[in-house]
């Protein structure tokens, strides 16, 4: 059997990996010339990252990463929420990384590059389309200038392309652009002190106004780390179009965030003294796209944001990518023919990731600090008597649970 992947991103990569450990060939075609290190920060959880274990990654990311200890969920007034360890101190057997979008990205590939080869990776090839047959699927890459410059013949095709997907577009197109719910979230990192462990990560505020904090990577010193942060605001009401897809990474302003800062207090971190230190940071519309029927037809299916672009909510982006991947592995290496394995892949995969696209939208288990601040908008003495423990873990675990990455469900599979 052999593979072509569309796509060289976390889950193109991935699938890679996966598939050539289970003894299936592929090859992986990405239409930028080069991949490249991009990106911000990223949490990967730990049910993704036993998987990248499995892969025997773990030493490299721990080269690249820091293993996240705890989360506190805050007010946007600074008040404490909710407390959680994570990773190993919450009872996994491996650690939950905060890590540079890049970097992990970067591990990958390069893994892909040791043990498949170089040449299993081509860049500089955007789809144009695909034919399948019988016996097989054929996909027809051209370059920039839209000169044909190399057609692949497989059993399958993976659609591995994100959120602008082109295969994804070929199976439904009628279904539009992604979906805009009016925020906007400007993202940027820089070396800056460590934080209370130096393992911790912060997320202060609501769905409509949120701000993210943690280390990324080892800083400049021991005393510092290369420190993530992100503002997310709400300045549409999601019923225009998002903005136009070529100023989706553009660099921010910081005339037009900084306002939204001052509405934030983080006792442990001096928010806006991080930000004015950040040399250059990105704006992105938060886009998603509604639930697909299926996500196969014939030879060829979806994997990644390409089949579920999600809210960043809940850690779960990247982390879900990785995933399907093991799963869409583990059903080509089983059946006895490739259609029964995309299936088979569907079935298990799709109800679940639409589930947590749903759960993302309104608001994931961050949705504990909107009950909160709903119920107290001006804030509280002792928050059990605005929502009470068992009802604040309920939001929480049941997030952990929906997504797969509970303690005590990890520890059943």
């Amino acid at each position: 059997m052999k593979a072509i992947i569309v796509g060289g991103g976390i889950g193109g990569l991935t699938t890679a990996l996966m598939l050539r450990s289970r003894g299936i060939s592929c090859e992986l075609y990405e239409q930028s010339e080069t991949i490249r290190e991009l990106g911000v920060g990223i949490n990967t959880l730990p049910h993704a990252i036993r998987e990248l274990a499995g892969l025997g990654l773990l030493d490299r990311l721990d080269e690249v990463a820091i293993r996240t200890y705890e989360l506190f969920y805050l007010t946007r007034h600074g008040q404490q929420v909710w407390h959680e360890k994570r990773g190993l101190d919450a009872g996994h057997d491996v650690p939950q990384f905060s890590v540079h979008r890049g970097r992990l990205q970067g591990v990958i590939h390069q893994a892909v590059i040791d043990r498949l080869g170089a040449d299993a990776i081509r860049t500089g090839c955007r789809l144009g389309s695909f034919t399948q047959d019988e016996g097989g699927v054929s996909a027809y890459f051209f370059d920039r200038s839209g000169s044909h410059v190399r057609t692949a013949r497989g059993d399958i095709l993976i659609g591995a392309d994100g959120i602008h997907s082109k295969v994804r577009e070929m199976l439904f197109p009628d279904e539009g652009g992604p979906c805009w719910n009016g925020l906007m979230l400007w993202r940027g990192a820089t070396d800056w002190p460590a934080f209370l462990t130096g393992r911790s990560m912060i997320i202060a505020g609501g769905l409509n106004a949120k701000a993210v904090i943690y280390p990324i990577a080892p800083g400049s010193s021991p005393a510092s780390r290369l420190t993530n942060w992100a503002v997310l605001v709400r300045i549409g009401d999601g019923s225009s179009t998002p903005p136009r897809r070529e100023g989706w990474s553009n660099l921010g302003r910081r005339d037009e965030m900084m306002p939204y800062v001052t509405g934030f207090t983080i006792p442990q971190v001096d928010f806006a003294g991080l930000i004015n230190a950040t040399p250059e940071f990105w704006e992105y519309p938060c886009c998603d796209r509604d639930p697909l029927p299926y996500w196969s037809c014939g030879r060829v299916t979806l994997l990644g944001d390409a089949a579920h672009p999600m809210y960043p909510v809940g850690s779960n982006g990247a982390s879900q990518a990785i995933l399907d991947a093991r799963c869409l592995a583990d059903m080509l290496a089983r059946a006895e023919h490739p259609r029964q394995a995309l299936a088979g892949y569907e079935r298990q995969r799709l109800p679940m990731t639409a589930d947590i696209v749903a759960s993302n939208r309104r608001g994931g288990p961050e949705g504990v600090i909107d009950a909160v601040e709903q119920l107290a908008p001006q804030g509280f003495t002792d928050v059990d008597t605005i929502l009470n423990y068992e009802a604040r873990e309920a939001i929480v675990r049941g997030y952990a649970a929906r997504a797969g990455f509970a303690a005590r469900v990890v520890a059943r599979q």
